[in-house]
């Protein structure tokens, strides 16, 4: 498993409202209070590799440009897997959420993380497993 942060910028407030109204109304709002520090983070994961345990301060969004990457949330009392394949992409909500990410195939995975979390905070905090989700 390797992880290499690709880019790092410290932002002030952020405060964005965007929309188009053709051909279907879309919309997005970002609104931040204080600095950030938004990361492009690079994960390339062998066959069989686990990013183990752990949670992030605030939301991520998680891009897979590679392979097949499952995802286990640590909440969900069945320990439901969540596969997600090349060109898919999921959100890590963050907030303390712990999670954990594995390859499950034989095959190698990479996903594109981009991060936005307040200046200063941990990237990524460990956490043990939790009891639904033994491994």
């Amino acid at each position: 498993m390797t992880n290499a942060i690709l880019a790092k910028s410290v932002f002030a407030d952020i405060h964005v409202n965007a929309r188009t109204r053709t051909p279907d109304p879309w919309k997005a709002q970002l609104k931040t209070h204080g600095q950030s520090d938004v990361y492009v983070v690079d994960n390339k994961f062998p066959p069989g590799a686990t990013i183990r345990w752990h949670s992030h301060p605030d939301p991520s969004l998680i891009l897979v440009v590679a392979g097949t990457v499952t995802n286990y949330s640590g909440d969900d009392p069945s320990c439901t897997p969540h596969a997600y394949t090349a060109g898919e992409g999921f959100i890590d909500p963050g907030g303390g959420e712990v999670h954990m990410l594995r390859n499950e195939t034989s095959d190698p995975a990479e996903t594109i993380a981009v991060q936005l979390l307040p200046n200063g905070a941990d990237r990524r905090i460990p956490a043990d497993a939790p009891s639904n989700c033994p491994f």
